[in-house]
């Protein structure tokens, strides 16, 4: 397979590349040259952004393009365009941010969307992400697109910080305060899952929108913290505290305490509950999320134990002194 990925450096770009490059496929990939390629691509730079931003990609057909652009629908659909009559189907990595907030728990992807337009410029990212599947509609249509509306991705590479933040500071030591109830389910999926099977589908020439999730329920709050104490060998205390304690005391579920939203809200019903029945009878596999805290570890200490953040991202984490006052250490 001749595959053209659209970045390809980072996080979700690179780790498919890097499956790519384990299955033998002759793999380019395009972008800025801001972050070094895995070694075995084809690399062509080009910005995007910029007028004749995509000169680089005049020549060349692919079996399948992968895009994960997540700004202006506008350059997606400039992408697209240039590439419809060269690609044979195109993939977008999409989000569960394109359906109208707050789907329902149990939402699948028949659920109400956001508006969006192909050729609208950077506005919010839910109406930019749905704008780039129109994009990608409007150029490849519904036989020749795939789009991947992934949740919650987590694993080796995150340049967003939400595992990253949590390894981080278990691996600190001491009271942790840890966001209640233990057994609360978790949804989320490994980005080397998420890659598999986006080559998978492509290659199987699926197309229309699937939920790229593991299960709800994957793994608990509890058992993923565990895995951080286990893996970081830090010996910190993790020291369970209500859900209702945490919002009063105004720390934001999600942002300030990655991963975790409170129980019984439409916040964890649309963020950990999604319907992925359709993206598992098309062949999703997911790793245990032990796999996924060990391998994302293993990773933050073979770079100096610093995560790359993006920019365009806020930093997520919650401060220590704001810690210390919940859990009553300070």
């Amino acid at each position: 397979m001749r595959l053209l990925i659209l970045g390809g450096t980072e996080f979700v770009g690179r780790a498919v590349a890097e499956s790519a490059l384990a299955r033998g496929w002759d793999v380019t990939v395009f972008n800025r040259g801001r972050h070094a390629p895995p070694a075995g691509v084809r690399a062509l730079r080009g910005d995007r952004t910029a007028p004749d931003g995509l000169a680089a990609l005049a020549d060349g057909a692919w079996d399948v393009v992968v895009d994960t652009w997540s700004a202006a629908p506008r350059v997606v659909q400039d992408s697209a365009r240039q590439l419809a009559d060269r690609v044979g189907r195109y993939a977008y990595v999409s989000s569960g941010s394109v359906y109208a907030w707050a789907p329902p728990a149990g939402f699948d992807e028949s659920a109400p969307l956001n508006d969006g337009a192909a050729d609208a410029e950077q506005t919010e990212y839910a109406q930019d992400k749905r704008g780039g599947e129109l994009a990608v509609l409007e150029s490849f249509g519904a036989d020749r697109s795939l789009l991947v509306r992934a949740g919650l991705i987590i694993g080796p590479y995150e340049n967003i910080g939400r595992l990253p933040w949590w390894l981080g500071r278990i691996a600190r030591g001491g009271p942790v305060l840890a966001p209640g109830p233990r057994e609360l389910p978790l949804q989320f999926i490994d980005v080397r899952d998420l890659a598999e099977w986006t080559l998978d589908a492509a290659a199987a020439e699926l197309s229309g929108p699937y939920n790229v999730l593991a299960p709800p329920g994957h793994t608990t709050t509890g058992a993923l913290l565990d895995a951080c104490v286990q893996v970081t060998g830090s010996g910190a205390e993790l020291r369970w505290t209500a859900p209702e304690v945490i919002v009063e005391a105004g720390v934001e579920p999600w942002t300030q305490l990655p991963i975790w939203v409170p129980p019984h809200t439409d916040m964890h019903g649309a963020l950990h509950s999604a319907d992925v029945s359709k993206v598992l009878a098309a062949g999703l596999r997911c790793r245990p999320a032990e796999e996924t805290v060990r391998d994302t570890w293993e990773w933050l200490q073979s770079i100096g134990g610093v995560a790359p953040q993006r920019p365009d991202r806020p930093q997520v984490g919650l401060a220590p002194e704001t810690e210390e006052k919940i859990l009553g250490t300070s």
